[in-house]
């Protein structure tokens, strides 16, 4: 007898507590503070919700939600500079960047 399971586990946003609260720490566009479902799906169909236990950051470019403390503070609080080899944004106190390794 053979089974097949098409289906997963999944987060989504039931509410937008605090927009622009900090930045993401994959893309570093601006990410909200959300509460958040997650979700049962059987065949891409949502069957079973319940909720998170606590609010996470949600960026909406790359469809991320990670913990409040990683998120860097948003980037109209800080200066940032530019990575010359990966072009990804980092802050000016890094010796070395974060993404590429590469000396700043």
């Amino acid at each position: 007898m053979f089974f097949f399971f098409a289906g997963g586990l999944g987060q989504q946003v039931r509410q937008v507590l605090k927009s622009g609260a900090g930045n993401c720490i994959r893309c570093g566009s601006e990410a909200d503070l959300v509460d958040y479902d997650k979700v049962l799906k059987l065949f891409f169909v949502p069957v079973w919700r319940w909720p998170g236990k606590h609010p996470l950051m949600y960026c909406r470019d790359c469809d991320l939600f990670f913990p409040q403390s990683l998120s860097p503070p948003p980037t109209s609080q800080i200066a940032l500079a530019t990575c010359r080899f990966c072009d990804r944004v980092v802050k000016p106190e890094f010796r070395f960047c974060p993404f590429c390794g590469s000396a700043l």
